[in-house]
């Protein structure tokens, strides 16, 4: 909410949506007195945000790089709003490569990717975050890292769609395979069993148990890009597979190996997590808007964060969100505890 009443002679803000973005995304904003016989300013911080469609009482304004304060500010001629608390968020690496979930450690310490093109052979495929915003090489000899998590023993798990091989990777880095034969091996995700379950992307999930015995789980239409996986509050394991439509669907699976449509509607659906309240937040676009989309268990869904390429996210302790883009990652300070894993 506005920080106190504003005179009628000032522009008024009565609502900003989504209350979150990163750079490149937008931000509708509501109220009245935004023109006064002059086109509306904004400014995030003391950034100056373009405006895309402006009138007196609605204004879509773009985050533009550098904004890193939160405090939005319409002005028309000589007059402004109050301001308006949003969540900006800050980028802490750029040159990566990410194509799925970022994963967090205990210690809040940061792994992404950079996956490259199919088959291509780069220099780190792995880096470590530190709680500095540090960026360190963490796997250098791993080739398409794709899909990054833990299990509650601090092990970290990479999958390789090249190779269809699962790592299995000490906190010192020392890596070894875990499972192999999982085809286009993308996403990762554990159960509260310890049992890991493997997205291969040509239609597959498949459920490996402690002892490493490897089990069809359940069957899907082939993705063109990735299957992403988390295990939801409600014991169901919930798959996204992006197609070129822009109706795909969230589909969930029972312990049994049903599947169901959990949510359609989204555009390109990719990296998911859930929040301590059973939220579920998923990379896509919701009626041609992209960026973070929350669903409720009641499966309404909003646009909780607006910005372009994100693939993938994670909360971290802190009660951040730290989203993968296409080439970076962002740290967005939302104040939500994400669920815990185990």
């Amino acid at each position: 909410m506005p920080l106190r009443k504003s005179s009628d002679s000032k522009p008024q803000i009565a609502t900003v949506v989504p209350g979150a973005a990163i750079p490149g995304g937008e931000l509708q904003i509501r109220g009245k007195g935004f023109a006064q016989g002059s086109h509306p300013r904004v400014t995030i911080g003391e950034v100056n945000a373009p405006v895309v469609i402006g009138s007196d009482t609605y204004v879509i304004a773009r985050v533009p790089e550098g904004a890193t304060a939160g405090e939005l500010v319409v002005e028309a001629n000589d007059s402004a709003s109050e301001s308006w608390a949003c969540d900006i968020g800050i980028p802490i690496a750029d040159s990566l490569h990410p194509v799925a979930n970022p994963a967090i450690d205990a210690f809040g310490n940061i792994y992404t990717t950079f996956s490259g093109s199919r088959g291509q052979k780069v220099p780190v495929a792995v880096y470590k975050v530190d709680l500095n915003f540090n960026m360190k090489p963490f796997i250098n000899e791993l080739m398409n890292a794709t899909a990054l998590v833990f299990d509650d023993q601090g092990m970290l798990y990479v999958s390789s769609r090249f190779e269809g091989f699962i790592y299995q990777v000490t906190p010192n880095g020392n890596m070894s395979v875990f499972v192999e034969g999982m085809g286009v091996a993308t996403g990762l995700a554990f159960d509260r069993h310890h049992n890991l379950y493997v997205g291969d992307r040509s239609g597959t999930i498949f459920k490996i148990s402690p002892n490493r015995q490897i089990f069809v789980f359940a069957t899907l239409e082939p993705s063109i890009a990735a299957y992403h996986l988390c295990m939801g509050p409600d014991d169901y394991l919930y798959v996204t597979g992006p197609t070129t439509s822009s109706f795909d669907a969230i589909h969930r699976i029972s312990s049994e190996g049903e599947v169901e449509t959990f949510y359609r509607g989204l555009g390109r659906p990719q990296g998911m997590a859930f929040d301590e309240s059973g939220r579920l937040y998923v990379a896509a676009s919701l009626s041609g808007r992209k960026g973070v989309v929350r669903i409720t268990s009641e499966r309404k869904a909003e646009l909780f964060l607006s910005g372009p390429g994100i693939v993938g996210l994670a909360f971290s302790p802190s009660k951040s969100l730290i989203l993968t883009t296409t080439n970076a990652l962002y740290r967005v300070d939302v104040g939500i505890k994400g669920r815990p894993l185990f």
